[in-house]
């Protein structure tokens, strides 16, 4: 098996696009090699725990409404060509995704970390949900088969919460300055949305390279 470490946010539009780019990829090649694992990345790490409203977000970061329906008019039209439903309109809050990466980490724990990051990915873009809030969070978890009274349980405490903004950092000294970022055998960094089709090449040729005696 090849390693593919993803950095991501589930807060982030284009980590959606390109999570729903690869798995499609994933399927045309069913026999890859790929043994994934997620990894945090906060876009706003410094975003208050309770969050803030989406409106005043936006137009503060891309200098009022007309600068952000500008920024966000390419993640509209990828989102639409990847066959997401995004519902921009139906969120209404920007979270702190601090919480959100701790979960993401305890169902990597149980082998159910891309079902969480996937279950996020849609509470957050297609539900309009808080995924701040540590209900919501809890529902989420038990979605996809974890335990919600001990998630909630461990969201009440700081329970990893060091050990997130630690591996943030490290791959803010990686190199890593924009999410998603895909590295294979931790060797060859990815950035970006990248299509299916890359993806697809990206996979047959690591198959040639393993299947090549040395």
């Amino acid at each position: 098996m090849v390693k593919l470490d993803i950095v991501s946010d589930p807060i982030c539009p284009w980590c959606y696009i390109g999570k729903t780019h690869l798995f499609k990829a994933l399927a045309e090649v069913p026999d890859h090699p790929f043994t994934i694992e997620w990894h945090p990345f906060q876009l706003n790490p410094d975003m208050p725990a309770a969050g803030m409203d989406r409106r005043e977000y936006l137009e503060t970061k891309f200098g009022g409404k007309e600068g952000a329906v500008r920024a966000y008019a390419p993640v509209v039209e990828a989102a639409e060509k990847a066959g997401l439903t995004i519902n921009f309109e139906g969120i209404t809050r920007t979270p702190n995704t601090l919480d959100a990466h701790r979960v993401i980490h305890w169902a990597g724990i149980e082998g159910k970390q891309t079902a969480m990051v996937h279950a996020l990915f849609k509470a957050y873009f297609e539900d309009g949900r808080d995924i701040a809030d540590h209900e919501t969070l809890a529902d989420i978890a038990d979605s996809v088969e974890m335990d919600a009274a001990l998630v909630r349980k461990l969201l009440a405490t700081d329970e990893d919460a060091k050990d997130i903004r630690d591996r943030d950092a490290h791959s803010r000294k990686m190199g890593v300055n924009s999410v998603p970022t895909f590295v294979v055998a931790n060797q060859h960094a990815v950035p970006g949305a990248q299509g299916p089709d890359l993806w697809v090449q990206v996979i047959n040729d690591i198959k040639e390279q393993l299947a090549s005696p040395e």
